[in-house]
């Protein structure tokens, strides 16, 4: 049902901006925000919306954020006990969409209250995923998927019916911008090339994430721990049109399919207001001037994200998280223009290889195992530095 009151966790970034459209749109009062480092867009976002609470992760941007709303009765709070704040003030829904890990803190804060989640944040999943599940079950919380992908799953499972029979699921993927390129020509691509997605708008990070794979191996762990599915049961299929966004094969040869043009309100709008199904305004889809639908095997000779993320998987406590933090590392210099493309899933396999997982991780054993991956893949990128081509994004 539509939440008398929302939360968003991450309003500034892509996924954020979105969700506040669907919100206005459809008449979601918001009742608090919060954002990274872009003082002037959350201003613009809190005079919009009128929110009792609006907190800032960098303690500069919240000091310039409260000389911009000053006398707007507008409490702003900063650093991340500020957005865990936000995330646990008791709205009946959360929509997390916090860039990487970053976004677990608040994510279970928010879970805490027991409320609906509408969870963006697939670190969340991948790196705390045996913290989360069980805090969901304990909390009595409601968690649903905003990926395009887990929310078309999501959806063809509800007619599964008793006992789920489940014969595989087929997670659709983009491709992403280097389709079909080789890894010598990976060699010479730039972070402006990277950041060219030939179906969808998003940030800058998952955009490199799509354009490596390693955003759908990230999926892959998040599909595994959301639906405790194996991951023998998890096919990965490159659809370049993006129309569908995932199927699942029943045990009767039955496949069901969630299609529809690429548009990132529809799933927040239906993690937020199911089980209904509220009128939008977006393109409709037009099968027969689309002509034809593609489906093609990954290359993950060439692209090795994929393998790395269900090894990590398989490993299981520490080692996941791990592998995105070196990601999200890797993927920040890549952007800053200190990394070739190919770098980042090198620095990933070595961060990987190197790293000594603990079993059944606590809380504090996994963000610790972040930090130190961070440091790790900081340190094994030096000698790479400065090999990247001189070519700068523009984001």
């Amino acid at each position: 049902m539509q939440p008398k009151t929302l939360c968003v966790l991450g309003s500034t970034g892509s996924v954020g901006r979105q969700a506040l459209e669907v919100a206005a749109a459809q008449g979601i009062p918001v009742r608090a925000l919060t954002g990274g480092q872009n003082a002037a867009l959350m201003e613009a976002q809190a005079r919009a919306c009128s929110p009792a609470l609006v907190a800032m992760a960098d303690e500069t941007a919240a000091a310039q954020l409260r000389e911009r709303l000053f006398g707007s009765g507008i409490q702003v709070l900063a650093r991340p006990q500020g957005v865990e704040r936000a995330a646990a003030m008791g709205c009946d829904a959360v929509l997390s969409a916090i860039l990487g890990a970053a976004g677990i803190l608040p994510t279970l804060a928010a879970i805490k209250t027991g409320c609906r989640v509408a969870l963006a944040n697939k670190e969340a999943l991948v790196a705390a995923g045996s913290i989360v599940m069980p805090a969901v079950r304990r909390h009595g919380a409601t968690l649903l998927p905003v990926d395009s992908e887990h929310s078309a799953i999501f959806q063809c499972l509800l007619t599964a019916g008793p006992g789920r029979p489940v014969r595989r699921v087929l997670l659709t993927a983009s491709g992403g911008p280097f389709f079909g390129r080789t890894r010598a020509e990976l060699a010479q691509v730039t972070a402006r090339q990277a950041l060219a997605h030939p179906s969808w708008r998003m940030g800058g990070k998952i955009t490199v994430d799509s354009a490596t794979l390693m955003n759908k191996g990230l999926e892959v762990i998040e599909l595994a721990v959301l639906f405790d599915l194996p991951l023998e049961k998890i096919e990965v299929l490159v659809h370049r049109e993006s129309i569908v966004h995932s199927m699942v094969e029943f045990e009767d040869r039955a496949v069901m399919a969630q299609l529809g043009r690429p548009d990132m309100r529809v799933p927040i709008q239906y993690a937020l207001t199911y089980p209904q199904r509220l009128p939008l305004e977006a393109e409709p889809l037009d099968l027969v001037a689309l002509g034809r639908l593609s489906f093609a095997a990954p290359d993950e000779q060439t692209f090795g994200a994929l393998e790395l993320c269900r090894r990590a998987y398989r490993r299981g406590g520490t080692a996941p998280a791990a592998l995105s933090a070196a990601n999200e590392v890797a993927v920040g210099l890549f952007l800053q223009g200190e990394l070739p493309f190919l770098a980042i899933e090198q620095l990933c396999r070595e961060v990987l290889d190197r790293h000594v997982q603990i079993e059944a991780p606590t809380l504090e054993q996994i963000l610790a195992a972040d930090a130190a991956a961070r440091a790790q893949a900081a340190a094994l990128a030096e000698p790479l530095r400065g090999a990247a081509q001189a070519e700068l994004p523009q984001v």
